[in-house]
């Protein structure tokens, strides 16, 4: 008779404040996804349970304020201008283009405002008009997020002051595989920036890509390094690998449905009070998946049409699905933070 290999909930929380966090070995990470299905979103769940209501979902919005024209090589990534995606590029948005999406995301339900450029880094001269663009969506009763790539430290203190929230700042794969997607940013340059973004104060958005073409240890690998980082992210979105035609990716095989659940679940167990955020690749999950994601820990999505540049199921046909899993689309806040 097998038993299962369980995981207190207790074993996986930070006894008092100021003690280290707890550290993911990759071997501990790929343990878990050898786990039975069927026990592995069982403890997922368990851990879940014991830090959010189980069904409540944060939704989000997400709005390319400055598409394309990036000079990052990012294999994945159609906005690169080494890659021919499609995206043509264009301005920095408006400020009253960006906060009229906002007040519209802000009636469809999202509680959380997420701007993207595709920079390598902010200039100088953008800086005024992004912190603009906080304020102008805080206004509106919006949590507010940003990702513009590699950030400085004045650069993040800027934003802290600007009143920004959250900062994205992916580090979308295991050490031992980025260099196979990226080779014009170093995975220390991305480590640093999510470090000045910690220093400032601002909360920590920060997940990674699966189904890129690695394995499943590199994803126990990606999953470690997210765990690891002390405090680990408030904000871990989990991206499905969107194959666009014209980037290096294109023709990459899917991974296994249940691979991708199995993520979710590792990521809920290693950070229990993480909102693990279901993101790219959505539009290509029928809802069955979708509802084993939420099973598996998921407590966050990207909510509208698209997401910076590729499709993202309709607001309507969320509502819809919620209705079906009784699920309610709203703040989905952890307790004190206990970890």
């Amino acid at each position: 008779m097998n038993t299962v290999a369980s995981i207190p909930v207790s074993a996986i929380r930070r006894p008092e404040a100021g003690v280290p966090a707890t550290r993911w070995s990759v071997a501990a990470v790929a343990e878990l996804f050898e786990l039975p299905f069927m026990d592995l979103l069982f403890q997922a769940q368990q851990v879940h349970r014991a830090h959010f209501d189980p069904n409540e979902v944060q939704l989000s919005t997400l709005l390319s304020i400055k598409t394309g024209g990036c000079s990052e090589d990012c294999g994945y990534c159609p906005q690169s201008a080494q890659h021919e995606g499609g995206v043509e590029a264009s301005k920095l948005m408006p400020l009253d283009e960006v906060l009229a999406a906002a007040q519209a995301a802000r009636e469809q339900g999202a509680s959380r405002f997420c701007m993207g450029a595709a920079w390598r880094s902010p200039k100088e001269r953008d800086m005024e008009q992004v912190a603009e663009m906080v304020q102008g969506v805080r206004a509106l009763g919006l949590e507010t997020c940003m990702t513009l790539g590699m950030l400085d430290q004045q650069q993040a203190l800027q934003l802290k002051d600007a009143g920004l929230d959250y900062y994205n700042h992916n580090l979308d794969s295991a050490p031992d595989f980025y260099g196979e997607i990226i080779s014009t940013r170093t995975y220390q340059d991305r480590l640093d920036t999510l470090r000045h973004v910690r220093d400032a104060g601002i909360n920590v958005c920060c997940g990674g890509i699966v189904g890129l073409g690695e394995t499943r240890e590199q994803r126990a690998g990606l999953i470690a390094q997210l765990a690891n980082l002390d405090p680990y992210p408030e904000s871990v979105p989990i991206n499905n690998l969107v194959a666009v035609p014209g980037t290096p990716l294109e023709g990459t095989e899917p991974i296994d449905p249940f691979e991708f659940v199995r993520t979710i679940a590792v990521a809920r167990i290693t950070m229990p009070t993480t909102m693990v955020r279901l993101s790219a690749g959505r539009e290509q999950m029928d809802d069955a998946l979708q509802a084993l994601c939420f099973a598996a820990g998921a407590n966050s999505i990207f909510y509208g049409d698209r997401l910076l540049t590729t499709c993202n199921p309709q607001a309507e046909h969320d509502r819809a699905l919620f209705a079906r899993l009784g699920l309610n689309g709203q703040g989905a806040r952890p307790a004190a933070r206990q970890d």
